[in-house]
């Protein structure tokens, strides 16, 4: 068993606080196993009486009675008052509650609400409404398609604790396999951290990462936004993961889908592609700052990273290892994990050419990180025994003046070192095991 101890710990310390504590994060990703097995053993262990401990699955049909807003929170308080002392209410996709009409207005009835109605009652007026119970500690997991969407999590702002479950972190997958950095790296780089692909056999991953698309995801997106099924969505999730790491523009991507599938795609079509892929937690998208003019955004090209590389690889049949792209992706990853903002650093420079005339130039940092008051310049590289890879990769470093950390992650086993211009140079396992 996989034990997601830095997201248990996150529960632990919310545990009693009051607010109902959400646990989002993509589908498969093991929200469920987290709430139902770890965390209740967890109490269990605290002397919680397995009585306090309420269980509802709602995707079982034995519960499907309980599928509206206001016969759930009337039953939750119902078994609730049945109980001495607090009770630990645990909902297992609560998406499967179905929003209503107000009965106020309806008569008494139960009516479903569609999509264009407004003033409805959900499962966050239950979820809300559980909360203020003095004797209940409510946690909540959903699945993406409807219940972990950014419009649902506006809803829960300031009102709720809000817990990201990502794949497994690279230093959660090292401790599982127990295998050699650089092994782990190259295996953790080709089939990622989805729990189950984990678990699974090496000849059964990647059929379980290919399905998932399939079964899981694209349906989740096809229900959600009512798209009908398409080739046009499926070419373009292909193309972004052909494309992780380089900088794109609907318009860009327009063209791309173009001569690659010799079919023309409006820029319109492709934003709401990828809406859907980001409000999914498919994809996760880096705009670029203006380093020196110190300008939240420069433009409308932005670089797209997958929230898993075995995800990334399975949408291409696992035919394009592309080592450099992947580095970059997962330590995106890691950085937005540790609680970085993370940006694409650029800035322009006026030098002088051959002719001795100015000229404006553009340059690029792989990323600048930001977490309260510490930040990061970011190089990543897969080796730097070419010296013209390796002035490439520093030459954008020489710019920067400022007293912000400049990091060189690369994907060969090194010990830490110190340029003359105090650049760290890291490899890949040191920087995704410990701290800077």
């Amino acid at each position: 068993m996989i034990q997601r101890t830095k997201y248990l710990n996150k529960l632990i310390e919310s545990r009693d606080n009051g607010l109902p504590k959400i646990i989002t994060g993509i589908r498969r990703v093991g929200k469920s196993f987290l709430l139902k097995e770890i965390y209740r053993n967890y109490l269990l262990r605290c002397g919680v009486p397995e009585e306090n401990i309420l269980t509802i699955d709602l995707d079982s049909d034995q519960n499907a009675w309980l599928r509206t807003p206001l016969t759930l929170g009337e039953h939750v308080r119902k078994e609730c008052r049945l109980r001495t002392g607090r009770v630990y209410v645990l909902l297992d996709e609560i998406q499967m509650v179905d929003s209503i009409l107000n009965p106020v207005y309806t008569g008494g009835k139960i009516v479903p609400a569609k999509k264009e109605d407004v003033g409805c009652l959900t499962f966050v007026d239950t979820i809300l409404g559980l909360s203020h119970e003095p004797n209940i500690d409510l946690y909540v997991t959903g699945s993406n398609s409807k219940m972990l969407s950014s419009d649902v999590a506006t809803q829960f702002r300031d009102k709720a604790v809000n817990l990201f479950l990502p794949p497994l972190t690279f230093e959660e997958y090292f401790e599982y396999v127990k295998i050699r950095p650089e092994e782990a790296i190259a295996s953790y780089m080709r089939y990622g951290g989805m729990p189950r692909a984990v678990l699974l056999p090496l000849g059964e991953k990647e059929r379980y990462l290919k399905d998932l698309f399939e079964t899981t995801y694209f349906r989740d997106i096809l229900e959600r936004n009512r798209f009908e099924k398409n080739e046009d969505m499926e070419s373009l999730c292909n193309l972004l993961s052909e494309e992780v790491g380089a900088l794109l523009n609907s318009g860009k991507l327009a063209n791309t889908y173009r001569s690659v599938t010799k079919r023309t795609i409006v820029q319109q079509t492709i934003e709401k592609y990828i809406e859907a892929f980001k409000d999914s937690f498919l994809i996760r998208e880096a705009r670029r700052f203006d380093i020196k003019g110190r300008k939240r955004e420069i433009g409308a090209l932005r670089k797209y990273y997958f929230i898993d590389t075995g995800l990334r690889n399975a949408r291409l049949d696992f035919a394009f290892p592309d080592e450099g792209p992947l580095l970059e992706n997962i330590v995106f990853n890691e950085l937005t994990e540790k609680g970085y903002s993370v940006s694409i650093g650029a800035f322009d420079t006026v030098e002088k050419d051959s002719e001795k005339k100015s000229v404006r130039k553009n340059h690029e940092i792989d990323f600048y990180a930001r977490k309260g008051t510490k930040a990061l310049y970011i190089q990543v590289t897969s080796d730097l025994s070419n010296p013209e890879t390796r002035e490439r990769e520093m030459n954008p470093f020489r710019y920067l003046k400022d007293s912000v950390q400049k990091v060189l992650v690369v994907n060969r086993p090194t010990q830490r070192w110190l340029t003359t211009d105090n650049e760290l140079v890291i490899g890949v396992t040191d920087f995704l095991l410990n701290d800077l």
